[in-house]
């Protein structure tokens, strides 16, 4: 029995860890869909703003002035490959992103979901191996 007993263990051991790991990555997604809602908005703020003067980050809140020269933006599309693309045609690109990232979401979610139901199962079997001891 003590055998038994200790496959359980390394059982709920494991669903434990790996639950752990499914919520990390789901704070990971968490983040990085508020990250992109937010950029999201931070471009809405750049439209009508040629030629003035805005508050341009420059590293991790560190800001300086500068003035607006052209509402085109210069987007990193991956590989290091850099193209112009206008305000809206951003925020399309950041919503494609964005849907993305729920995606994911969801299925971290339904992972964590059905690692829990698996979880709940062995817990079961085991209540039902001691009770049948007892």
């Amino acid at each position: 029995m003590e055998k038994e007993q200790q496959e359980i263990m390394f059982k709920l051991q494991m669903f434990e860890q790996q639950m752990q790991q499914l919520q990390q990555q789901l704070q990971a997604i968490e983040q990085g869909i508020v990250e992109m809602n937010s950029l999201n908005f931070g471009l809405d703020e750049l439209v009508g703003k040629e030629g003035k003067e805005i508050l341009a980050p420059i590293g991790r809140g560190i800001f300086v002035k500068s003035k607006l020269a052209s509402e085109e933006l210069t987007v990193d599309v991956g590989g290091g490959n850099f193209v112009k693309k206008t305000i809206p045609d951003t925020k399309k690109i950041i919503e494609e992103q964005i849907k993305k990232l729920e995606d994911v979401q969801k299925e971290l979610n339904s992972n964590l979901e059905k690692l829990s139901g698996e979880l709940m199962k062995v817990m079961g079997e085991a209540q039902g191996k001691e009770n049948r001891k007892g």
